[in-house]
Formats: C-alpha cells, structure tokens, sequence
C-alpha cells in the first residue's frame, strides 16, 4: 500500500502551527524560490536511509522568514511502510494546509442556520512532589517566605551550571505508565526563550522534540458515559516564579507587581492531551480524573488554589462534522475545575456568536484570561509562535537516558489506579455513588481499605467514612490523612455498633472525640470510661418505658385508641430519658407490648 503526501498550497505565516511534532532527527532540504512571492520546499524521495521531512521547529523557522503573503508549493511524495516505516508508522505525511485550517472563518449563508462543535486540548502543568528544584538543591516548597528558597542557580546567575534532580524523572516515569504513554530510552532538555519578569534567565529548561513521554490515553467517566481521550505527550520542565498583584487579592485593580522567584526552578511535568474534548463538562471531567492518577501515584498533590496543578485550555469551534479546525483560543487562570468548566463554555458560545454575526475574523489566534468574577475571558495578549520561543538544545545538561531496568522497577512500585480500585469497589456490592466518593480522594480510599482488611463490614465502613467523617474532615477543612483517628480504632467502633455493644446516636456523639485520636488505645474502655455503654437490661428499660408511659397518660389513651403513629413519640421519650443509650431494638419491643397492655 502506498500513500502519496500532501499536494497543496498554503500562505506560509499558516504553516508553523499545522506541522504535527516529528523526531528531532528529521531535517528539512533548503527550499528555492520558484517566483516573485512563491517559494518551492522541495521534500525529496523518502527512504528508509534519508528522512527529510521537516521538524516543526525548523518548518516554524523558514515561514516565519517568509512574507506573509508567501504561498508554499510541495509535490507529491510517495510514502509507504516498506520505504518509510517511521513516518509510515506515526502517520506524518504532511496535511495540506489548506485543509487544516483555513485562512479565516466565515458564517454559514444567510437562511442557514450551521450546527458548532468545540474542539479542545488541555496543558496540564503539575509541580512534581520533589523535596528540592529541578536543577539546584534549594527547597521545592509552598509557603515559605517570599525569596527565600533561591540560589544563583535558579535565579540564572553568569557561570553556573544546573544539575538534574533524579527524583523528578523517577516521577515522571510513574505518571508516564499511568497514563500507559511510551517512555523514551533517549530524551533530551531544550531552552524555551521568553521574557516575562518571573523568568530570571530570560529561557526555560524544558523538552521540546524529544519529550520522555509520548501518547498515551486516560479513560474518564462523563455523566455516566465512559470517554476516552488522547495523551500527547508528557515532557519535564522548571517552572517560572510569581508573580503577586499588590493592591488588590487579583490583577484587576492591582497597583503594582512584585515578582517571588521562591517557585522558580520548581519541577514540572506538562502533560499536552490530544483535542478530543467536545464541552466544558467534558474538560472538567478529564482534569479531575487526571488529578486523581497523578495523586494515586505520588506524582503531584494536585493542589490548584496552590498553584501545584495548572491548567490552561485551547478551545476551537467548527461546523459539526467538519475536519477542518478553527482558530484555536488559549484560556488562563483557572483555579479549579468549576471555573474552567465555565471558561470553557463561555468561550465557546463568545466564538459561535461572531461566527453566526459574520464576524468570524474578529476571533484570532491568542490567550485570554478568565474573569471569575464576571464569568467572562478577556484578551491578555496574542499567542506566541514556535519560532517565537526559539528552541535550541540545552547546552549544560546531556542527554536523558532512562533504563529498562530502571522503567521495571518503577513498574514495579506503581499503585493501583482509581479506575481499577472503582472496579474493585463495585465488585463489592457498592453503588456508584458510593464509589465515587470513595475513590475522589487518595486518603479516603486508603483508611476505607484499611479499615475493611480489619474486618468490619462493606457497607458499615462506607457509610461512616463517606458521611460523619467526611462531614467532620470538611468543616475542620483537612483531609483524612489528617485524621489521628487508627484504622483500628475506626474498626473497633463500627464493630461495637454491629454487635449492639453501643448505638449509632453514641458513636456520632463520641465520633469528634475518637476523630482526634483519643480512643486509639481502645474504644470500648474509652466508653466504659464516659458510662456510655448501651443498656441492655430488660428490667432496666422496662423501668424507663413505664416511667415515659406514666408521663404521657394522655398519649397514652390516643396511641389505643388507634392513633399508632404515636409509637415514635414514645421512643423517642424512651430515648432521651436513656440519654441515647438504650438498646434500641430492644427497647422497641419492650415498648410495644406495654403500649399494648400487655
């Protein structure tokens, strides 16, 4: 089977941005000029000795070098497994840019009403959970004071050097199998340049064409409906400093900037999806699913009011059906999923309105801030290009190389993963909301698991974990691992409950108490000790439920004269006169034969 490349032509200021990423080792022929305005690439033969197709990096090079009204021309190539199995492969002819994106957007002709569908990517950026930076040994830590976790090294002082910090490729290979991407034997570090007063070298370290992760899918669960989206790539990179408006608690209304380098250097891992996502909802759902593996393996503690995990959004609209992509749209500063979730929908209904009002032009390539307080995106400035960033290899790190023997044994430790602990939850007879919740939180998971390896029974141990103490963990705003509560002493307290030892309004009363650890060296001599055992004593409760019938006559003659709704009346008498500790089931037919007159 052969397939014959791309025969189209394009204005060259479009190019940069349609070639799909290709391995560094493939370098582009020169071009020649064929015409006043046109220039011809020429691509050549592809065998399996040469390749000469161009690198990204390099195609962004030549047609920025180009007048922007310049057209490319390129011939056909014959491409096919046996000449090529690379590029055959990875699917790399070259897309007409013609096809991939059209000059402008235009509205659909008057009388017809077109039918949109957003196309969205996400860049996810997580701070890997390393005790010191990426390439200096100052402290990788949130809170500290302002500068103060800094060194020449990550403020980019003349003369010195950067040294890899193992532990972050340790993780980066956790999250790469995670998300069942493929690791690179071979990766390199690239400089990014840029200049924003937060960079202090003025590049950032980073992976351009050689990432240590590539491909890869994340299975999400979206209202029900099981979603699979697309995994890019993964690459590491440092992470710039803050800055902080003063004046005000955002940048609206902020009278000046102060800059905290305590956060560069910080180890990242960007991880780029495929633009399979269609909604809001759709985003929203990959971005916690992801949180969740990411949490589950250690990689990052996913704490976005903290800046540990950050997202930024590419949303594009097109016709439904359509193969042809629109003018792709950056969304920044989303603190949470909520609000990228609104971002996302906003910006798809500000694009689809210019396009139905004919003004399909006014929506350019470029980021744009979201505003949570007006529910809105406003332009911060236009999108930088490839040939903007001027990538070129790291000059004082080398070449990343990573084992199999090394990828084994990372294998080896990885956890198991949300959606298998959800099946496994489920094959134990838990709804789905059940587990659900269960499994949102790595912490919560880890003291119901521990707590079931006791002993104590499914259903009793979900109900107590995902409702009083959840509700206890929420109002003292700290997760369960902050619990000093044992899983033992948890175990204990349940199985008191089951086996009639203490009642269920005892242990909510008690339940703050142990929550803070002070019925870990035994709940039932902690009970004993506040006369808080359950009365069991038939004689005894016989003796309270006379006393609450001798109390309430007049209820008393209602209840047998057939108002029988008043039985819960009693009990709850019943209850309060035992101060909560009467057995109740006990209690209830001790009660209803007196009530009956027997």
């Amino acid at each position: 089977m052969h397939s014959s490349a791309w025969v189209a032509s394009a204005p060259a200021s479009r190019c940069a941005a349609l070639l799909k990423p290709l391995p560094h080792k493939l370098a582009p022929k020169p071009f020649t000029s064929v015409g006043k305005g046109c220039v011809r690439i020429s691509f050549g033969q592809l065998t399996s000795q040469t390749t000469v197709a161009p690198t990204p990096c390099a195609a962004a090079a030549m047609c920025s070098s180009l007048r922007p009204n310049t057209t490319l021309f390129a011939r056909p190539l014959a491409l096919s497994a046996a000449s090529n199995p690379v590029l055959w492969a990875r699917g790399v002819a070259c897309q007409s840019a013609a096809t991939v994106a059209p000059p402008t957007q235009t509205a659909a002709p008057a009388g017809t009403e077109v039918e949109y569908e957003a196309v969205i990517g996400i860049e996810c950026h997580v701070q890997l959970l390393t005790r010191t930076k990426a390439f200096c040994s100052c402290p990788s830590e949130f809170g500290s004071q302002p500068n103060s976790n800094v060194c020449p090294v990550c403020l980019g002082h003349p003369g010195t050097l950067p040294v890899l910090n193992a532990e972050m490729v340790t993780l980066a290979v956790r999250a790469g199998l995670a998300l069942g991407s493929e690791i690179a034997r071979v990766s390199k570090f690239d400089r990014k340049q840029y200049f924003y007063p937060d960079l202090p070298k003025g590049y950032q370290i980073s992976q351009y064409d050689e990432p240590i992760c590539t491909g890869g899918r994340l299975e999400v669960e979206v209202d029900g409906q099981l979603k699979s989206f697309g995994i890019i790539r993964a690459h590491l990179e440092e992470d710039a400093g803050k800055i902080v408006y003063a004046g005000a608690d955002r940048l609206s209304g902020a009278d000046y900037s102060l800059v905290d380098f305590n956060r560069a250097g910080v180890p990242l891992l960007e991880i780029v999806s495929a633009p399979d996502m269609r909604s809001g909802r759709d985003a929203a759902a990959y971005g916690e699913e992801l949180r969740r593996v990411l949490r589950t393996c250690g990689v990052t503690d996913g704490n976005m009011a903290e800046g540990s995990m950050r997202v930024d959004v590419n949303v594009s609209v097109r016709p439904r059906g359509s193969a042809v992509f629109g003018t792709r749209v950056e969304i920044k500063n989303m603190n949470s999923f909520s609000n990228m979730q609104k971002a996302i929908d906003y910006e798809i209904d500000r694009q689809v309105s210019l396009l139905r009002a004919g003004r399909g032009a006014e929506i350019v390539q470029e980021t744009r801030l979201w505003d949570e307080i007006k529910l809105v995106t406003n332009t911060m400035r236009k999108k930088e290009g490839l040939a903007d960033y001027r990538y070129f290899p790291e000059p004082d790190l080398p070449s990343l190389s990573v084992s199999d023997e090394f990828i084994e044994q990372v294998k080896a430790s990885m956890p198991e993963l949300p959606a298998a602990k959800r099946a496994r939850y489920l094959s134990l007879g838990l709804t789905r909301g059940d587990v659900a919740v269960l499994t949102d939180e790595t912490a919560t998971s880890q003291l119901f698991d521990a707590v079931l390896a006791l002993g104590t029974p499914v259903k009793p141990a979900a109900n107590w974990i995902q409702g009083d103490i959840m509700a206890y963990c929420k109002e003292a705003k700290m997760g369960m691992d902050a619990l000093a509560i044992t899983p033992a002493a948890l175990a204990e307290m349940i199985s008191l409950i089951e086996n009639g030892t203490i009642s269920g309004k005892i242990a909510k009363d008690i339940l703050p108490d142990l929550l803070q650890g002070r019925g870990n060296k035994g709940i039932r001599t902690y009970i004993e000790k506040q006369g808080l055992l359950m009365i069991s004593d038939e004689a005894a409760i016989g003796a309270m439920v006379d006393k609450v019938l001798e109390a309430n006559q007049k209820q008393l003659q209602e209840f047998r004269a057939g108002k029988t709704k008043l039985q819960g009346y009693f009990e709850g008498q019943v209850m309060k006169e035992s101060k909560g500790r009467v057995n109740p089931g006990l209690m209830k037919a001790i009660l209803l034969r007196k009530l009956s007159g027997e």
